[in-house]
């Protein structure tokens, strides 16, 4: 902090809207993100240093308040808090041996919501977005058009999609045109 400045994370998609009569596309509000790496024996220190439960499972997430940890691999997760929280302080304070890498800046995100969601992320997506194959709760790590994403489904009609900044113009466009099309 210089002289009671400090930088602010704007989003990358400040300004963009989309979608259709059946789809809504929304750049989610910044966040701060998390990369964590640790073995099974940390995850109920990081769980309770976190306040929340890291899921275990494939497919898996948890929500508290406004935190989230998605489960991507078997000692993988990413957190996010929608607040702006002290994800960092938190894990470190858990005393558990870990990694955890600041993402925020990294990542961006877009909400997909509306009855032509699924349609609208399958235009790229190879997965079954069906909710008996992806329920609510449901997050993976998976492909977009040509870019890594993680996917994750809040509600029965509205999916978070988390991707690089550097993607999220892209991410963007192809969801404006596939949710045209899922209006059609």
């Amino acid at each position: 902090m210089v002289d009671g400045l400090v930088a602010s994370r704007k989003s990358v998609l400040e300004g963009f809207h989309g979608g259709s009569s059946l789809v809504r596309l929304t750049p989610a509000a910044p966040a701060t993100r998390v990369a964590l790496r640790a073995g099974a024996d940390a995850v109920a220190a990081l769980s309770k240093a976190l306040g929340l439960t890291l899921p275990v499972k494939p497919k898996t997430s948890s929500s508290l308040n406004s935190r989230s940890a998605f489960w991507i691999g078997p000692d993988e997760w990413l957190l996010i808090d929608e607040t702006g929280g002290d994800l960092m302080g938190a894990c470190a304070s858990s005393g558990a041996v870990h990694s955890a890498t600041d993402v925020s800046h990294r990542n961006t995100a877009i909400m997909v919501s509306g009855p032509g969601a699924e349609n609208t992320l399958n235009a790229g997506c190879p997965l079954d977005l069906s909710l008996a194959a992806f329920p609510v709760g449901a997050v993976t790590r998976t492909v977009f058009g040509k870019i890594e994403i993680v996917l994750y489904r809040l509600a029965d009609d509205t999916f978070r999609l988390e991707c690089w900044r550097s993607f999220a113009e892209y991410a963007f466009g192809l969801l404006a045109e596939a949710a045209e099309d899922a209006a059609a």
